[in-house]
This record gives C-alpha cells, sequence and structure tokens, in this order.
C-alpha cells in the first residue's frame, strides 16, 4: 500500500472584522462618518465659531450643505458599506428590495400621516394652553410637498441605518427591548453634536434641550420599533413615521401656534412619544409587534 504525501491543507481564511462584528462596525462607522462630516459646521459660524466662514443660503442652506452630507454618510453609508462586506451584491439587492417594498396596505401611510400631526397638536395644546389656529392656504400648499423632501433628506438618510439595518440584528440576538433601547440612545447620541450648531440651538443652548431630545429619542423609537414589527419591516412607513414629526414642525407648527415659543416643540414631542411608547409597551407587553418565531 502506497502513502502518498498530501499537500498541507491552507488554513480557512479568517472573516473580516466587519464580518466578525457588523453592528459594531455600523454603529461605529455611523456615529464617526457623520461626526467627521459635520467638523466643519460646527466650526463655522452656524456653530461655535472657530471657523470665520457662514453656510450660504441661511437656515435651509446650513441644513442642506451643512447636516445632509454628514446625514447621509453616516447611518445610510454604513449600513451600505456592512452589508456589501458581509453579504456582497447579494445582500446589496436584497436591501435594495426591502428599501422599495410597501408590504402593508395603504392605510397604514393613512393612519401614520393623519396621527402624528393629530398627536403632536394635542401635546402642543396642552402644552401651551392655547387654542390651535387653523393653519394658512400656503401652509396647507406646502405640507405634502415638505414631507416628500423629508422623505428623500432626513427619512432616507437615517431610517436605512438605524431601522433597516441595525434592528433586525439587534432584535435577533437581544430581543425587541433591549435593541429598542440600544438603538434609542445611539440615535440620540448621534445628533447631540448638531447641538453646538443653529440645528440645536447652538454653544449656548440650555443643557435641558440636548437631555429632553434624548429622551424623546428612546421614547419615539419604542414607537418607530412597532411599526416597523407591525409593518413587516416597511421601511417607507417607518420613513413617513419618522418625517411626518419632522415636517409638521418645520412646515406647520408655527402656523397653528403662533405665539408658542420654539422650546415647545421639544417638550410636545417628547410628552407624545412618551405617552404613545407606554401604551404601546403596556398593549404589547413588550414584545412591540415582534413576531414570536422571528426572535
Amino acid at each position: 500500500m502506497t502513502i502518498t504525501n498530501l499537500p498541507p491543507q491552507a488554513p480557512a481564511p479568517r472573516p473580516s472584522a466587519i464580518r466578525r462584528r457588523p453592528l459594531t462596525w455600523f454603529f461605529g462607522l455611523a456615529l464617526g462618518l457623520s461626526w467627521l462630516a459635520w467638523t466643519p459646521y460646527i466650526l463655522s459660524e452656524n456653530g461655535v465659531g472657530l471657523w470665520h466662514w457662514t453656510f450660504p443660503g441661511g437656515a435651509l442652506g446650513g441644513q442642506l450643505l451643512g447636516v445632509l452630507p454628514g446625514a447621509y454618510l453616516g447611518p445610510i453609508g454604513s449600513a451600505l458599506l456592512v452589508t456589501a462586506v458581509t453579504q456582497g451584491r447579494a445582500g446589496l439587492r436584497a436591501w435594495r428590495g426591502r428599501m422599495t417594498k410597501l408590504r402593508v396596505s395603504w392605510r397604514w401611510f393613512l393612519v401614520v400621516a393623519v396621527s402624528v400631526p393629530a398627536a403632536l397638536t394635542i401635546t402642543s395644546t396642552v402644552l401651551t394652553g392655547q387654542t390651535p389656529v387653523l393653519p394658512s392656504a400656503a401652509v396647507l400648499a406646502a405640507y405634502v410637498p415638505g414631507l416628500i423632501a423629508q422623505m428623500v433628506t432626513t427619512g432616507l438618510a437615517e431610517e436605512p441605518g438605524w431601522r433597516e439595518f441595525a434592528m433586525p440584528h439587534m432584535q435577533r440576538r437581544f430581543g425587541p427591548l433591549t435593541a429598542t433601547l440600544v438603538v434609542g440612545v445611539l440615535w440620540g447620541i448621534w445628533h447631540l453634536p448638531l447641538f453646538l450648531t443653529e440645528w440645536g440651538g447652538g454653544p449656548d443652548v440650555d443643557a435641558a434641550r440636548p437631555v429632553a431630545f434624548m429622551g424623546t429619542t428612546i421614547a419615539f423609537s419604542f414607537v418607530m420599533t412597532w411599526v416597523f414589527n407591525r409593518s413587516r419591516e416597511s421601511m417607507p412607513l417607518v420613513m413617513l413615521l419618522h418625517t411626518s414629526v419632522n415636517n409638521f414642525f418645520s412646515v406647520a407648527w408655527a402656523d397653528i401656534f403662533p405665539s408658542a415659543g420654539i422650546e415647545t416643540t421639544v417638550h410636545a414631542f417628547l410628552l407624545a412619544s412618551a405617552l404613545a411608547a407606554a401604551v404601546i409597551l403596556a398593549a404589547t407587553r413588550g414584545r412591540l409587534g415582534l413576531n414570536r418565531e422571528l426572535r
């Protein structure tokens, strides 16, 4: 019997660091890339004033040129990068399919589009003691175009990362409660450098505002997770939920409550989010709409 000397077998390639810890890399890149891209905006006259240059176009120009590039580079950019490394082209094609599937009836979109401004109007009324004013025809005409713009900017920049990428991974490992808390905290932390700019009140902003904002991102994350799970992970619906808040405050709120201060928006959003989160947590017994077999 002849024994043939076989060549030594090459060791199996080690998975890359991103493949071993996709969530860690996603969260690290989402925060780091956005913060790096926001640095010129924070240092400019729109922020702390160390760089004596102002982003053109007023507040809107600052949003588009100072905030939005970093928003795109962070959550959605990091989600695409980690997906490409860990799953390749097949993963990117699957990601695109999930992003464009509605998954739910049009009634869900109608309920979200109506309930968000209704809830924020009610909490603003409670906090201000003012009777809401019927918005002008110009505001009503601008509302839907503003919502579409918010979907393309804020919704597309943030939600494909925080919800579409992070939540399924987090829920499979830790369950819906822990996943929502972690994502809610990191989502809030991601925004914090912007409080040094005109976006959040500038370098002299009262510390209570970012604290209230952190509470809001955590509470609102429970609402977002419930809608995400109940809609079978419909990203268009999740984006609509998020951007309906931004659009209401940007387009309609000042017209409806003309004599209220801007601080009221922070507290109205916090109150509405906390109440909705409490109802959802109680109604779902902490499952937040997640099917048992998906855990």
